[in-house]
């Protein structure tokens, strides 16, 4: 009898251990969400000299775009991830790559809390995600590029691609444009790309930035894909997004 009490005792001891580390090891993951550099990861750390010096009005439109957001069926459909790629986990949605999924709730997450925040802000999807033709009204670097002639501050967002294949953070400013206080203070957050970063690419050719948010692997995407960090994780990122645009404005 004795020794049952015992085994018994043995095993509350050892099940109120387990909950214990259990506990301290979801918090220490929920508490990681909350550091931006443990996130993101590396930034790029390419050659970029360029610093942004225009001043910029509080009122200025945004035009916050999902990268990939018009073609998916083609190559640049955008990264699977590494969770897919490399280690044979499902995509967040069989239609449509794993970086693009994240970018559309990124995308959403940033408008609905700098619209909270007073700015003059809004996204736009093409809703069609194969577009051919790259200069069709309906995709976003035509959409992007239009908005940009008028005066406004468009900018795609990203998750790079991982492991060797990914640079990491930063913002690639527009091609032809000095770059902003906006810019500046972005860069200052998430990194900096150079401005002719492999030649010039589509959307900054059209006066479109891309920001990078980080290679999509390790803890970065772990944070996005558990359902208990997911939220906290996309809304630090919207969240620094809206802040570096509200300390680049007068």
């Amino acid at each position: 009898m004795a020794k049952k009490l015992l085994n018994i005792l043995k095993l509350i001891i050892f099940l109120i251990t387990f909950f214990y580390f259990y506990q301290l090891f979801s918090a220490r993951n929920l508490n990681i969400a909350a550091n931006l550099d443990l996130i993101i990861g590396e930034s790029s750390n390419l050659p970029a000299t360029w610093v942004g010096i225009l001043d910029v009005d509080k009122n200025i439109p945004i035009l916050i775009l999902a990268g990939h957001a018009d073609s998916q069926g083609l190559a640049g459909a955008g990264t699977p991830g590494e969770a897919v790629h490399k280690f044979g986990l499902k995509p967040m949605d069989p239609e449509i790559s794993d970086e693009l999924f994240w970018n559309l709730k990124l995308q959403e997450s940033i408008v609905q809390l700098g619209k909270k925040k007073g700015l003059n802000i809004r996204s736009y999807d093409p809703e069609i995600r194969n577009i051919d033709d790259a200069n069709d009204p309906r995709t976003n670097w035509s959409v992007g590029s239009k908005f940009a002639k008028r005066g406004g501050y468009a900018i795609e967002i990203h998750f790079d691609a991982y492991g060797k294949y990914g640079v990491g953070a930063g913002l690639i400013p527009p091609f032809s444009e000095t770059p902003n206080k906006i810019d500046e203070s972005i860069a200052r957050t998430f990194g900096r790309f150079p401005v002719s970063f492999r030649g010039g690419l589509g959307a900054p050719r059209r006066q479109i930035r891309i920001l990078e948010i980080g290679k999509l692997e390790g803890l970065l995407e772990k944070n996005l894909r558990n359902l208990k960090t997911r939220r906290k994780t996309i809304k630090l990122l919207a969240n620094e997004i809206i802040q570096a645009f509200l300390n680049g404005t007068i």
